[in-house]
């Protein structure tokens, strides 16, 4: 029987995968468990759809990522921060600090998790942060800590 498999499954198929299997082991097995559907023309026009969605999101977000690169690219983001006497800063300036600067000065939303300081934040003064927007899609900008 042809069956396309809707999860992975050890030893059998992964997801998204057609695959002849015996019988039993697909009416027992697979079908009860919904862990594939049978390899109708109908599932295998809706896989074909499932599969073109998923390139059309794959698409548009690689897009997204390479017009975000573009403005940030060679953007220096300053961030006031306060300090005490010896010109160190209460607490430290942080990824999250960094992504609400970049939102304030260039409009680009991103999350603090694609942030990557180069050192930790403790000082005034000028440092690199990497900004990973997509895999293979990366820019490097300067941060720039004033007292605020």
């Amino acid at each position: 029987m042809k069956v396309i498999f809707l999860k992975d499954v050890k030893g059998s198929g992964n997801k998204g995968d057609i695959k002849n299997v015996a019988d039993g082991y697909a009416r027992n097995m697979l079908l009860p468990k919904n862990l594939a559907v049978e390899a109708t023309p109908e599932n295998m026009n809706k896989l074909q759809g499932q599969q073109a969605s998923a390139q059309h999101k794959i698409d548009v977000d690689i897009q997204n990522a390479k017009e975000a690169a573009a403005k940030l690219k060679g953007k220096k983001i300053t961030i006031a921060a306060k300090a005490g006497s010896n010109s160190r800063l209460f607490g430290s300036v942080t990824a999250a600090n960094v992504a609400d600067a970049i939102a304030q000065q260039t409009g680009v939303k991103l999350d603090k998790k694609k942030i990557s300081l180069s050192t930790d934040i403790k000082n005034f003064g000028s440092y690199n942060a990497t900004i990973k927007l997509y895999n293979g899609i990366s820019e490097t900008i300067d941060v720039e800590v004033v007292e605020g």
